[in-house]
């Protein structure tokens, strides 16, 4: 897959979204028909699915995807709002104290 030329990649990168539209649809129209549990996990489901797939996927096409200049630039910028929304939050009050807790209940686990 790494051979592919970058717009073979961006195809198959949207493969699975367009696979997996018409199962949601059919999801959402379980829901319209009084199916509500099945509905949601089907919809849960397809999407742990789909987002397996697809991180798979952009690793094994990353190399042609970043080919394309467009791309690129949007991975970049999409990396640098991550790391800067994750530095804020790791700075968080919350998830200092979330930090502590876990690390309490891992102490309290290898105890038992």
């Amino acid at each position: 897959m790494r051979a592919l030329s970058p717009w073979a990649a961006v195809a198959l990168f949207a493969l699975p979204t367009a696979m997996l539209l018409p199962i949601k649809l059919l999801a959402l129209w379980a829901i319209g028909h009084g199916h509500v549990v099945l509905g949601m996990l089907v919809i849960v489901l397809a999407k742990v699915v789909g987002t397996a797939v697809v991180a798979r996927l952009f690793t094994l096409t990353q190399p042609a995807l970043m080919q394309l200049r467009w791309f690129a630039w949007t991975h970049a910028h999409w990396m640098q709002l991550k790391h800067a929304v994750l530095e804020r939050a790791r700075a968080s009050w919350a998830w200092r104290v979330a930090r502590v807790i876990r690390r309490q209940w891992r102490l309290r686990w290898r105890k038992r």
